[in-house]
């Protein structure tokens, strides 16, 4: 039910925008009712044992009197009387003690379910680091046939990738959804371990580099950026904890970001989510590339970066990429494909293998999947409601 409720209110303005608002509604409303049925019938099933229980439980001093009555029939005993008012006085407490106990039971589960969801997330075996880190020559990457599976997954997201990325080239990973573009940048930053093959950054291997150093060679800048519950000023300054305020305000000019400060009420020291005070996903994308900016790696990963962004935001968007990428490697993941015309060299990904690769007009050219998925974005790009107006 819960799940469902999350879920609703999240499709809230995909619902209105189609006006599915009763259909979607039935989802969540019959989730409620199955609910309703359930709790109904644990109740019902536990009715009969909790009842006995609890007359049990509460009609232990009855024991004691008719015990008091069986004792003194044939004379009366005052030390027995005094010790059954003392009983009976004393009896209350059993009760609450053993409804206690009854409670703890169900408490004890609860704690159990806690410490089970805790012991899968610290039950995660850590990716292993290098007993010497080595350090990377130079910004440059290098898949040699590298090959991924997902855990528990039937196939291989990735297969035999073979592919050099040169120092300050930036390139692009584009093709159909589900293809292995995502994944592929995220093995650059080791998110997960090839299961076959080898990925090196500056001639070193990913896996014999310390995770710290990797963290600091590569910045990764998400389709869906997350801003967290504190200061603009902090939040971006997680690029570089050692940061001055004026290099962070720097970072922030260069992302284009003055527009966003001036209209927060106070400025980058404004908290996101306090008073509701929120930014568009255009306006948390820009925060996040001057958090790389501040970051200032020589290896940046773009992972549909404009995805969320509107025009006007888009436009600010690239020109901070612009910056953020001037000297760096560059890898991006698109489906705009205009935004990766001017890539050095462009990587078409389809079914977890390299289809296709060059630069925009030798991919062109070459009337293969790339072509015609740049005449489709063009199609889809020129396309009106209605075709032409035939108004006068």
């Amino acid at each position: 039910m819960s799940n469902e409720a999350v879920e609703y209110v999240r499709g809230i303005p995909v619902v209105k925008t189609f006006g599915q608002s009763v259909f979607s509604f039935k989802r969540f409303k019959a989730s409620i009712e199955n609910y309703e049925k359930w709790v109904i019938a644990y109740t019902k099933e536990l009715r009969i044992p909790m009842v006995c229980y609890t007359t049990v439980i509460n009609a232990v001093f009855a024991v004691l009197i008719g015990a008091a009555f069986a004792f003194t029939v044939n004379g009366s005993s005052k030390t027995f009387l005094l010790n059954l008012i003392f009983y009976i006085i004393i009896t209350p407490i059993i009760t609450v003690t053993l409804n206690k106990i009854m409670y703890s039971s169900e408490n004890a589960m609860i704690v159990e379910d806690a410490i089970k969801r805790i012991d899968s997330i610290m039950g995660q075996k850590p990716l292993e680091e290098p007993v010497r880190s080595k350090h990377p020559q130079n910004p440059s990457v290098t898949f040699r046939h590298v090959s991924f599976r997902y855990p528990h997954a039937s196939k291989e997201a990735l297969h035999d990738i073979n592919l050099s990325i040169g120092q300050g080239e930036h390139v692009a990973f584009v093709g159909p959804s589900g293809g292995g573009k995502t994944t592929l940048a995220s093995l650059v930053a080791r998110f997960w371990d090839t299961t076959g093959g080898s990925i090196l950054i500056g001639g070193v291997n990913v896996k014999d580099i310390s995770s710290k150093e990797l963290m600091d060679t590569v910045s990764f800048v998400f389709q869906d950026s997350k801003l967290l519950k504190m200061s603009i000023f902090d939040n971006v300054r997680m690029g570089r904890p050692d940061a001055t305020r004026a290099e962070v305000m720097e970072a922030l000019k260069k992302a284009q970001c003055e527009d966003i400060i001036a209209k927060l009420p106070k400025g980058i020291d404004t908290i996101i989510g306090s008073s509701g005070t929120y930014v568009s996903g255009g306006e948390a994308q820009r925060l996040s590339i001057a958090r790389a900016m501040l970051k200032n790696a020589p290896i940046i990963i773009l992972d549909e970066a404009t995805a969320f962004a509107d025009p006007d935001n888009e436009a600010k968007v690239q020109e901070a990429f612009a910056k953020l990428s001037a000297g760096k490697t560059v890898i991006m993941i698109a489906h705009r494909l205009t935004t990766v015309t001017g890539a050095d060299r462009i990587y078409v990904v389809k079914e977890g293998k390299i289809e296709e690769q060059g630069s925009h007009e030798q991919l062109e050219r070459f009337h293969g999947l790339y072509s015609r998925m740049w005449k489709e974005y063009n199609n889809s790009a020129n396309w009106k409601v209605g075709g032409e107006s035939t108004w006068a």
